[in-house]
């Protein structure tokens, strides 16, 4: 995507990251979504974590510093960045006996109603296609099965010489399932929303949990991320539109402090 601004420096508290999907010239990226130091919501894509310098590699709910530009996707919070220009800044760490208090006070003020209400906003608009919300009821979680290998295409991607001189060790591992929320709104008129979900976490607990846990993965993953999500954490989502599909919304990552209550 071609830039279409003046780049700039930014200070963004990261609140997302997906897992990452090949892409052009042999380089893996995940999308990556925050809020800017003056309350703003940003999405930054490109980002080719694994081609980062270690001391780049930034994790959620850190602050950095990066140059980005506004680029030709339409979406109005859509920049490129200059990945050699990140600077990581500080870590906000949670705080179980106090449900986050430190990363919701940044978070919180960019918190929605509703998915519905996001929806009809974008549609009537063209923005926000970023958001926050607390669903009124988390129903539950699919896990569907997908294609388990990389396609063609997909391995021609990853095989071509990057554009990055460090290449990581091991080929990217693909995630064969897409884990799917079924969530309600507190809205009258809601029919109910499922929702893919794309956080790089849970892409990354069926990588360890396959390996350690063999074919009981499974238990241990509903565990985390359908009955404490559901039971025991006050669960609240990062969801996002799709560029080809720009009606279409998917969750781009979890916040789950525990429940206090």
């Amino acid at each position: 995507m071609a830039v279409i601004g003046p780049w700039e420096k930014k200070r963004i508290f990261i609140t997302v990251r997906t897992y990452p999907t090949p892409a052009r010239q042999g380089v893996e990226v995940f999308c990556t979504a925050g809020i800017t130091d003056d309350g703003q919501w940003i999405r930054l894509f490109p980002v080719p974590y694994r081609f980062l310098e270690n001391d780049q590699r930034f994790k959620k709910y850190q602050w950095i510093e990066v140059e980005v530009a506004k680029d030709s996707d339409s979406r109005l919070e859509s920049h490129q960045i200059h990945a050699d220009s990140i600077k990581i800044l500080e870590n906000i760490p949670p705080n179980p006996n106090d449900g986050w208090k430190a990363r919701r006070s940044i978070i919180g003020p960019l918190q929605a109603h509703c998915l519905c209400c996001l929806k009809q906003a974008r549609d009537q608009n063209g923005y926000p296609t970023l958001g926050f919300y607390k669903p009124a009821n988390i129903r539950r979680l699919v896990i569907d099965p997908t294609e388990p290998r990389w396609s063609e295409a997909d391995l021609a991607k990853l095989g071509q010489p990057s554009m990055f001189e460090k290449t990581p060790f091991q080929l990217l591992e693909k995630v064969p399932y897409r884990f799917v929320y079924h969530v309600d709104c507190d809205e009258p008129t809601c029919n109910g929303h499922r929702l893919s979900c794309t956080d790089w976490e849970m892409g990354e607990a069926y990588r360890r949990w396959r390996h350690r846990y063999g074919n009981q993965w499974e238990e241990k993953f509903r565990q985390r991320f359908e009955y404490e999500m559901i039971n025991r954490n006050d669960t609240h989502l990062f969801v996002g539109t799709v560029r080809a599909h720009p009606a279409s919304w998917i969750i781009v990552g979890l916040f789950y402090p525990k429940n206090l209550s």
